[in-house]
């Protein structure tokens, strides 16, 4: 066995209604008396973020909020929430809604505390002086945010830059399966594939698989694949929630140690040119590139199919995989959303310049490769 290093959160908390009581586990947990919270609007609207404030208020906390935080944040948005936190004199960061705030949460803790600049972090191990204490809320069950130590930002028109460094694993992790009864099934489906593929890349990960990572993903493929077409169909199910949401926790805890590759080397250009939800990028990606990768990986894929129950082959787990999207109703096509057939070759050449992820696949990508994904995916 090859030598390998597993990182991970220093503690996860599952609780029905943690939120609640947020304010005080965090005194309890940190000394914390000046949280900050980094979130966004549209969860302001909805009335969750008040869950959090009001907890902190029946704690008697001194807390801010930054609820400027946009899908696929720019480094305008983590600069902006930087400063307010440390005008707030900020002693605590929590990320409270999905991958984008709490990546946004991680830089936030580490910028607003040391002398670090952005630019200055992008990369691997590039991160020198600590951070805040960091708390992580997550309010979809797909990112896995809350345990990976990476942030993705936006730094161009259709670009994208990556912070990977052990220093944004959170302290705490906070699984509240309350948050999530109210998620739509459409984005119930797209963030419950994308944690399944978080699970299936980990596992066939070419690098830096290992037994601890690929006991993770298995886990997680068994409790997101039981779960995700009656949360799908039952949004109320706090069963099928909080299953969904430690699913996408092993799955990120997973990938934070075995990365992701060709699945998520494809999405990311659908999601800069056209601003198509990273979940949903992934799924519309994830049964070509299976196909794709069942040269290399079949043996891999079998396994999978085992496990869930599904036949004993890679065609039968990639049938199942297909049987679970149409089963969630999510999208299946590019066609479907907005993507010309002439924007494949631009997608391939952008999905090329990912060479982070394309090394961890099990089998090499070519452009002809990766135009002829897209191609299957159109």
């Amino acid at each position: 066995m090859i030598a390998f290093n597993f990182n991970s959160v220093a503690s996860v908390l599952v609780e029905d209604g943690a939120v609640g009581q947020l304010g005080g586990t965090l005194r309890a947990r940190f000394g914390a008396e000046r949280p900050f919270v980094v979130t966004d609007q549209g969860l302001v609207k909805i009335g969750m973020v008040a869950k959090v404030l009001t907890a902190f208020d029946e704690a008697e906390l001194a807390y801010a909020q930054f609820a400027d935080v946009e899908a696929d944040p720019s480094e305008a948005i983590v600069l902006a929430a930087v400063e307010a936190a440390r005008a707030h004199n900020a002693d605590m960061i929590v990320g409270f809604g999905g991958g984008s705030s709490m990546d946004v949460a991680k830089l936030v803790a580490v910028l607003a505390h040391g002398k670090q600049r952005l630019t200055d972090i992008y990369g691997v191990d590039q991160i020198s002086g600590g951070r805040l204490p960091l708390v992580q809320i997550p309010t979809t069950a797909g990112t896995g945010s809350e345990v990976t130590p990476i942030s993705i930002i936006t730094t161009g028109e259709t670009t994208k830059m990556g912070v990977v460094d052990a220093t944004l694993l959170a302290d705490l992790a906070v699984l509240d399966a309350t948050l999530t009864t109210g998620l739509p099934p459409h984005i119930t489906a797209a963030t419950g594939i994308d944690a399944m593929v978080h699970a299936i890349e980990a596992y066939t990960s070419k690098l830096k698989k290992n037994p601890i990572s690929d006991g993770f993903a298995r886990q997680a493929l068994l409790m997101l694949g039981k779960n995700i077409v009656t949360a799908c169909n039952d949004g109320n199910n706090l069963d099928a929630r909080r299953a969904m949401l430690i699913g996408a926790l092993l799955a990120g805890q997973a990938f934070a140690n075995a990365p992701v590759a060709a699945v998520h080397a494809l999405a990311y250009p659908l999601g800069g040119h056209f601003h198509i939800p990273h979940g949903l990028s992934n799924s519309l990606v994830l049964p070509h590139v299976l196909r794709f990768n069942a040269q290399a990986a079949g043996h891999l894929y079998g396994e999978l199919a085992v496990l869930v129950g599904q036949g004993s082959s890679a065609t039968d787990f990639i049938r199942w995989m297909d049987k679970i999207a149409t089963d969630t109703k999510v999208e299946r096509r590019l066609r479907d959303v907005g993507v010309s057939h002439n924007d494949l070759p631009m997608l391939a050449e952008d999905a090329m310049l990912q060479t982070r992820l394309l090394v961890n696949n099990p089998r090499e990508v070519t452009l002809d490769d990766a135009r002829a994904i897209y191609e299957a995916a159109w």
